[in-house]
């Protein structure tokens, strides 16, 4: 099965592993290139499930993004530092949020329920 066969949602590849006595588990490699994973993961406890998710700073950062549109805007010098701590703020604290609702929101009863909502909400998109 290819990396972008099981980059497609909708198919389900399942792999018995072993861990060992120090918790510790290995990725099979297949699935550690189709999600991409580096040096760091994180590992969440779901609904009784443990998803695992590359750590993917750069794209949670914004930085270059914000700083753009600041400029955009006109800000210079001590203003444009002002300006840009205050909507980095604003963004984690709008992300944070967004975090805590999706976690609140709609219990599922399974992995594979939550992974089938994901997939509807994508396809409306």
């Amino acid at each position: 099965m290819s990396v972008e066969t099981l980059r497609d949602k909708s198919i389900k590849k399942v792999k018995r592993i072993t861990v060992s006595s120090k918790r510790q588990i290995s990725i099979p490699k297949e699935f550690y290139d189709a999600i991409g994973l580096g040096n760091e993961i994180t590992i969440e406890l779901l609904n009784n499930r443990l998803v695992i998710r590359p750590v993917r700073e750069e794209s949670e950062d914004f930085s270059e993004e914000i700083l753009s549109d600041l400029i955009d805007e006109g800000y210079k010098g001590e203003e444009l530092k002002a300006a840009f701590a205050e909507r980095r703020a604003m963004l984690t604290s709008a992300v944070d949020n967004l975090i805590e609702e999706a976690r609140n929101s709609k219990p599922y009863d399974s992995f594979e329920d939550m992974l089938e909502d994901t997939v509807d909400e994508e396809d409306e998109d």
